[in-house]
């Protein structure tokens, strides 16, 4: 576990594996507040990073039915647009949060991300330029304004189980890509009938209803009073944030292939259609486990004691995507990926708010902000890099070999990291 650290004036406690501040001392530990706080963000969580966390459904579409003239690569720009603007625009909804604009800029970004889901419902076939402006840049815009406030609110609420709370807020987004797979498969049957649209319309409703009432849920916290940011070129002076820099790009560039490609994968290898189709509401309802239970684990344990296994365990899964050639090889792999993937996407969270050397740095608009705008420059051409190494003739050792070597890569930085914080 990482030990206390200070700063300059500021004194501290360690609690569990966050830092209790004089801010901690009048919060109510959860509470109404907190716990609402909690429902209102997992459902916008679930609406949002959950939708598009289920892009590998809408890749395999796209590739064999609905953008046929386009290659996986070209595709691919539309999946990993969407997943870097949530971390990409961190600094700025961050600092919008820390400003005190809590509720208009989750407003606002479920907003553009409803309307921008309606619009997707009105693209035309082989028109990816309307694909992409709606799916990629509204909906990557809308989730990008809102993902980062709503997961920083939950933080305030809590002392003791802050990384918890974070960890139940986080499987909003498993939720979410296990449900809306589901129901599209569901709505699918009206394609013939109605076609691509009214299918997406079906959801875009769902995901208004959710958005709606989790706007409602989401509370700020009585104690949290706008704060003024900490200087930026201060953090890069500190080694243990350097390499976890370093660690967090890497590992981003190979973090999402089984999101994207696992379905296409087992498609084009005849896997079972329909398992097939359920592979990614197999891995999700996985990663909803790891979620919550790696974050549960850090609060005794400490984030970086399992982040290393859980970053070596999910380049190992990665790489036995190779190996998946019948229904239950399938199964296991999505289920051991989406467990040690989720546990280890919530534990980086908790990791690097437990860096901060200051109240003002456990926010996102410092310390956590940065490091998922950098880090989103990985998951931004990832997805495009292993879609043009997998090319029309489908070689799937180059982009599986390509993301799978990339996850173990940042365990030299991690030691470091607990070394030096």
């Amino acid at each position: 576990m990482l030990p206390p650290r200070s700063s300059g004036s500021f004194e501290s406690e360690k609690v569990g594996t966050v830092t209790a501040t004089p801010e901690d001392v009048n919060t109510e530990d959860g509470g109404l507040r907190g716990w609402m706080t909690v429902a209102g963000a997992w459902l916008v969580l679930f609406s949002t990073f959950g939708y598009i966390y289920s892009f590998g459904l809408r890749a395999d579409y796209y590739t064999r039915v609905f953008l046929t003239s386009h290659s996986p690569s070209s595709i691919a720009w539309i999946g990993s647009f969407q997943l870097m603007m949530p971390f990409a625009m961190g600094l700025i909804s961050g600092k919008l949060f820390d400003a005190g604009y809590l509720h208009s800029t989750v407003a606002s970004g479920s907003a553009i991300f409803t309307f921008s889901l309606f619009m997707l419902s009105v693209a035309e076939q082989d028109r990816f330029y309307q694909v992409f402006l709606s799916q990629g840049l509204g909906m990557g815009l809308g989730i990008g304004l809102a993902f980062v406030p709503t997961t920083a609110v939950t933080v305030h609420h809590f002392k003791r189980r802050r990384a918890l709370a974070s960890g139940i807020v986080l499987s909003g987004s498993s939720g979410g890509a296990l449900v809306f797979p589901i129901s599209e498969y569901f709505f699918s049957y009206l394609i013939p009938l109605r076609g691509f649209g009214e299918a997406v319309r079906a959801t875009a409703y769902i995901v208004f209803a959710c958005l709606f009432a989790g706007n409602c849920l989401i509370k700020m916290p009585n104690h949290k009073t706008p704060s003024s940011l900490p200087d930026v070129r201060t953090f890069f002076k500190d080694p243990a944030y350097n390499f976890t820099l370093l660690g967090a790009l890497v590992t981003f560039f190979g973090f999402f292939f089984p999101v994207v490609y696992l379905q296409l994968y087992a498609a084009e290898h005849h896997i079972d259609d329909n398992l097939a189709f359920y592979s990614l509401s197999i891995l999700n309802a996985s990663s909803f486990v790891g979620r919550i239970l790696g974050n549960f684990l850090a609060d005794i344990y400490g984030p970086w004691n399992l982040q290393a296994p859980c970053t070596l365990l999910t380049g190992a899964t990665i790489w036995a995507v190779l190996g998946v050639h019948n229904t239950t090889t399938l199964v296991a792999v999505s289920i051991l990926y989406g467990i040690f993937s989720g546990a280890w996407l919530s534990l980086s969270f908790a990791g690097v708010a437990s860096l901060a050397s200051s109240p003002n740095e456990v926010g996102y608009a410092a310390r956590t902000g940065l490091v998922l705008g950098l880090a989103s420059i990985g998951s931004l051409i990832s997805a495009p890099a292993q879609g043009a190494l997998l090319t029309r003739e489908f070689f799937w050792v180059r982009p599986v070999s390509c993301a799978s070597v990339r996850l173990p890569f940042p365990l030299l930085p991690y030691p470091h990291s607990r070394l030096f914080s």
